[in-house]
């Protein structure tokens, strides 16, 4: 796992001076701890770190081609790169390294942009082809790895692995997009379709970009996509027998590493299965590691040592205050935009104490996507449901006049809490599932905003892109369409963009074995009851792993890392939530109404309402604006 960063100019091109390259590779020296390099050539320079798994001495970068006809700077891993080396060589490629890195450069050389077809793993690299003079930027299926991009005054295009490495770049404009402020607190981060800064874009998951000296900029080619709209035939005994063929060449192929290896184990379904799966696969036992809080409620551990005792793993643990909020600041640095998922605080502890032991873990995310894990999935499949059974003259009427009336009880037990499912099934099913899925609701936006910040959105809604890839999807069904937007826009802008960014601040590679695009594939054309029966959502993923796994562990509730955000800004964060709306940067921006925010705050901290997702967001988007406008 490494840190890339570059600059290609555009037009003229141009001198590139290797200290500006090392300069944004230097601000992401934490992904890649073991080595650095730069290049350059006129109108081009890439910059590296590397964090040594595979080929530990004989794969430096930047990487040039046997012939010198191309240079690589690659972030990631390609977990079937030996398989392609032999078939590469049986073409009249030249090896002389072991190591992935080469192999995509050959692989480029044979088949062009048609290369990522052939590549399963997760990345992000930029590769410049001397003979064309073309700059290719590519980034893996599903969004693991992130590429920021940005075209400078000079006329030059910068790239890199993280904002850091582009803040590092003089030229770089600071001036921060209002739209992505509505994204943020719609969604509690900032899509992968927008930035926090003006002119700054990422590379979308699936899509590759070529450049060349004498022309502008390409948009971006949208190289994979995942199809929800045909179903596999077959008994459920086939079904599984294949799932489970599946789920074994996903850990297989991320199981090679020349560093040491091991796995979160949480004690839930996800990643359980993958440690079963490992164990099945290795000689030795695993190692293991897991955290846990000293409230019963929100602790795990027991559920996780029963899974290791299970399968003999060598497992560590560690107890984590829950009052853990002193890495509030730290998040802010590793993240560079506004990010409010506060399971961000657990996941970076889980990761220290992984990387005491290993430089390489194996994770469980994507299953839940894939298989339709979320409760919200559930729901939307039954309201789906009624919508099918009502026509929308009648939902809409009822049900909105319901959501409007109904009292807004967090304090009532879940199933008095009807106003949001009310609100839900008066929209149609695009519209319900966003509104399920978003942390703050237009409305509840719109009461925070002044007129500035109004007439700057004009209007733009953060629902827009979400609704429009909903409706676009390649699916039959609502669930299909909830599915294929938690894929392609939850997935790499919240899930996998948590977890990078906190393994890799702390130098550990994070594979996703339930992320392999075959698996995901395959997922995608599973009948509905493989996915959801009763009230039970991965119902086919569940039912194949009963071979290894004990029921009180497949079927118990989900828990996930829960933060007690809530207590916090009632207690110890009083003080922050009072202090928000006071902030300079947020008081700076003009777009946010003080009072409202103050309200806020008075109203959590006496206990009337739960306000702690909203005031979580605005302290995050404090501390990341004060950041941005430090750096200027």
């Amino acid at each position: 796992m490494c840190g890339i960063a570059g600059l290609f100019h555009v037009g003229t091109p141009k001198p590139v001076d290797p200290a500006r390259v090392r300069q944004m590779t230097d601000t992401l020296a934490h992904r890649g701890p073991d080595g650095s390099g730069v290049w350059t050539a006129q109108g081009v320079g890439l910059g590296h770190r590397r964090l040594s798994i595979i080929d530990l001495e004989g794969s430096p970068q930047p990487m040039h081609s046997s012939d010198g006809r191309a240079t690589i700077v690659f972030n990631g891993e390609i977990y079937n790169f030996a398989e392609l080396r032999r078939e590469l060589a049986g073409l009249g490629a030249v090896f002389r390294t072991d190591g992935d890195t080469e192999v995509i450069l050959a692989a480029w050389q044979k088949w062009g942009p048609d290369c990522l077809r052939r590549l399963n793993g997760m990345f992000a690299f930029a590769l410049y082809d001397h003979g064309d003079r073309t700059l290719f930027l590519a980034r893996d299926r599903l969004g693991v790895k992130p590429l920021f991009t940005a075209q400078l005054s000079d006329g030059s295009f910068a790239f890199a692995s993280e904002l850091k490495g582009l803040l590092a770049h003089p030229l770089l404009r600071r001036d921060i997009d209002p739209r992505a402020v509505e994204d943020y607190l719609a969604w509690g981060y900032v899509p992968d379709h927008r930035s926090i800064l003006k002119g700054v874009e990422k590379l979308g998951a699936g899509h590759y970009r070529l450049l060349r000296h004498d022309a502008e900029p390409a948009r971006p080619v949208q190289w994979w996509d995942v199809d929800f709209s045909k179903r596999h035939s077959g008994s459920e005994a086939d079904l599984s027998a294949q799932l489970l063929h599946h789920l074994r060449e996903g850990v297989t192929s991320r199981m090679v590493s020349d560093v040491p290896l091991g796995a979160f184990l949480s004690g839930g379904v996800d990643s359980s299965s993958v440690v079963a799966l490992m164990a099945e696969n290795s000689g030795a036992p695993v190692n293991t590691c897991s955290i846990g809080f000293d409230v019963a409620a929100l602790d795990e551990t027991s559920h996780a040592q029963r899974v290791a005792a299970l399968f003999s793993t060598d497992h560590r643990e560690r107890i984590v205050d829950p009052d853990d909020f002193g890495a509030v600041d730290s998040l802010a640095a590793m993240f560079d935009e506004p990010f409010a998922d506060a399971s961000a605080l657990p996941t970076l502890r889980v990761c220290e104490l992984a990387r005491e032991n290993v430089t390489v873990a194996l994770s469980g995310d994507g299953a839940d996507e894939a298989f339709a894990g979320y409760r919200r999935q559930v729901f939307h499949a039954r309201e789906e449901q009624v919508r099918g059974l009502l026509p929308q003259g009648l939902r809409g009427p009822v049900f909105g006049t319901l959501g409007k009336v109904w009292p807004k009880a967090d304090w009532a037990p879940r199933f008095l809490r009807a106003k949001s499912t009310f609100q839900s099934l008066a929209s149609d099913g695009d519209e319900g599932y966003a509104r399920g899925l978003s942390a703050l609701a237009p409305e509840q936006r719109g009461l925070l905003y002044t007129g500035e910040m109004r007439r700057a959105l004009g209007e733009y809604t953060a629902e827009q892109p979400f609704l429009e890839l909903m409706r676009d999807a390649p699916a039959r069904s609502g669930l299909d369409r909830a599915q294929y937007a938690d894929l392609k826009f939850w997935l790499p802008g919240d899930i996998l963009t948590k977890v990078d960014r906190t393994s890799m601040a702390v130098s550990l590679e994070a594979r996703e074995p339930l992320l392999d695009h075959r698996l995901i594939e395959f997922a995608a054309g599973l009948p509905h009851r493989s996915r959801i029966r009763g009230r039970q959502g991965k119902y086919l993923l569940k039912h194949t792993m009963e071979r290894y796994l004990p029921d009180d562990i497949l079927y118990r509730p989900k828990m996930g890392f829960v933060t007690p955000v809530a207590q916090w800004f009632r207690g110890p964060l009083a003080g922050e939530a009072r202090q928000v709306a006071k902030s300079g940067a947020l008081a700076a921006s003009g777009w946010l109404d003080s009072s409202r925010m103050a309200t806020l705050a008075e109203d959590h901290i006496s206990g009337r309402s739960d306000n702690s997702r909203v005031l979580w967001q605005l302290m995050m988007l404090e501390r990341s604006l004060g950041r941005l406008s430090a750096r200027v």
